[in-house]
């Protein structure tokens, strides 16, 4: 398929949203969200929706191989989608035993040198049109745990209601993606945006909604994997925080990507000295995307880095509702006490002048070199 354009936490119960059209449940672990899907899978009848960035040859992958095969053997339609980056050491043999039993498997984007760049990075499971699961997670044992003893720190978000229908909508778009086309789009419902956003030209939904929040904002919180924020949302942060509002971030403080991590510190002593919060999360590698911002709460797969601001296909809901703000502030906070955080004069003294030059070289490539590469490789795709 080629690219398109365009300490332990207990889970939260239900959130009945009577401004809403839908009803979500926070799913904060692996351990929490992955028993869930399953449970989702195994209960379909009529279609189960699979997309996701990287699917893992591991025994949580062949759990979930298992329940999707079990799936299509009750007639079910089931529909699986990968990223051929972020999927690509999966054996070539194993969907052998779902296609057999009548499912579909596509790849995203193949790898080749030509489309390297350009990725499905959402992650999406619908079974029969009825229930949804979004958030960070992918299908692979480092996401196993609770998040501070072990399996990486992330959020996601099981989804009942109207959204649903709009979610598997998105689902069939990028399943059905065959050549160039525009996937920049916003769902709007009362209470609920559903923002997808992709590469090649046009105005980013995801980033032209949290400019908007951000503007008048006063109190800020941010928890997230990659960060390398645009220039101007530097500024609406630093806007917030000089009108007297708090901003606090949780970033990491490791990662699977070293190259990411020293972007992320290249910015740091502007924040500082700006009055903003940084923490970085120290028990495991941390994985979440959660922004909130007042009563509006962001969730999705999208980091706040240039990859997904600008290249990647990115899905992200807006819910713009104090009751899931009011949960997602809990997260942030039990989160925030596994964090060490950040001050100007620490960072100071800890700052050679090679650590400095590493993290110049760092934020060139990621923020410059990549964006590049991927507008090059998007103009030479076919129409």
């Amino acid at each position: 398929m080629s690219a398109g354009k365009s300490a332990m936490m207990k889970p939260f119960n239900r959130s009945n949203m009577a401004e809403s059209n839908s009803t979500c449940n926070w799913l904060c672990t692996g351990d929490e969200i992955f028993p869930k899907m399953l449970a989702a899978i195994d209960a379909a009848k009529k279609s189960v929706c699979l997309e996701v960035y990287v699917f893992q040859d591991s025994p949580v992958g062949i759990r979930f191989r298992a329940a999707l095969v079990r799936a299509c053997n009750r007639g079910a339609k089931v529909r699986v989608l990968v990223d051929g980056v972020g999927s690509y050491f999966l054996p070539a043999h194993f969907w052998d035993s779902l296609r057999s039993a009548g499912g579909e498997v596509r790849q995203f984007n193949p790898v080749t040198l030509k489309r390297l760049i350009i990725r499905d990075h959402r992650k999406l499971l619908v079974c029969d049109s009825r229930v949804a699961f979004v958030g960070g997670f992918n299908i692979a044992t480092e996401y196993e745990g609770d998040g501070v003893k072990s399996g990486w720190c992330d959020v996601g978000m099981k989804i009942e209601g109207a959204l649903v229908a709009q979610l598997e909508l998105s689902f069939e778009g990028m399943f059905a993606l065959l050549r160039k086309s525009d996937a920049k789009i916003t769902v709007e419902l009362p209470k609920e945006q559903l923002l997808l956003s992709g590469p090649g030209r046009g105005r980013n939904p995801f980033k032209r909604a949290l400019h908007r929040d951000l503007k008048c904002a006063k109190n800020v919180q941010i928890m997230i994997a990659y960060f390398l924020p645009t220039l101007r949302l530097r500024r609406d942060l630093k806007r917030v925080a000089r009108r007297g509002g708090k901003v606090q971030m949780i970033l990491a403080g490791k990662s699977d990507v070293q190259l990411s991590l020293l972007a992320a510190h290249s910015l740091y002593r502007r924040f500082l000295k700006g009055n903003i919060g940084i923490y970085e999360y120290q028990p495991q590698i941390l994985h979440a995307k959660l922004i909130i911002v007042d009563d509006v709460v962001y969730l999705g797969s999208a980091n706040l880095d240039t990859r997904s601001l600008r290249i990647n296909y990115e899905l992200m809901i807006r819910f713009d509702n104090k009751t899931i703000a009011d949960e997602a502030r809990k997260i942030f906070s039990k989160n925030l006490k596994n964090c060490h955080p950040v001050t100007a004069e620490e960072w100071r003294k800890s700052h050679t002048f090679w650590r400095k030059l590493k993290q110049r070289w760092a934020y060139f490539l990621l923020n410059h070199l990549d964006p590049y590469l991927a507008r090059r490789q998007w103009r030479d795709l076919p129409n």
